[in-house]
């Protein structure tokens, strides 16, 4: 099964992540940002990921550092969980409409910052 779990620990934030990419869709996210945990929530449902999210933060300043800082873990535990991308492609991106709206997700697997 490919999963992955990651910390980020920095002295705005403090961010945990778990994935697994096989399975059933399970997801458990609280990161103090409701529209964010929202968010993900519906990527996780929909991608029929099992995401758990567990991440603090300075929000009283912004939200800036802690949205920031799970981005980079999620991007993490992405890269974890994957291995070594045997037979999965560089790109993807899927668009639907959603919460009247038009939502879009796009992905770059090639490692560069």
């Amino acid at each position: 099964m490919r999963k992955a779990e990651v910390e980020r620990t920095t002295k705005e934030t403090s961010v945990k992540i778990s994935l697994k990419l096989d399975g059933k869709a399970e997801y458990d996210i609280s990161s103090s940002i409701p529209f964010l945990d929202h968010m993900l929530t519906l990527m996780s449902h929909h991608g029929n990921l099992s995401l758990k999210i567990q991440a603090s933060g300075d929000t009283e300043v912004d939200y800036h550092h802690l949205m920031e800082d799970i981005g980079i873990t999620l991007g993490e535990v992405i890269t974890k969980a994957i291995g070594d991308k045997k037979g999965i492609r560089r790109y993807g991106f899927s668009k639907i409409p959603m919460d009247e709206t038009l939502a879009e997700v796009v992905i770059d697997l090639s490692g560069r910052p």
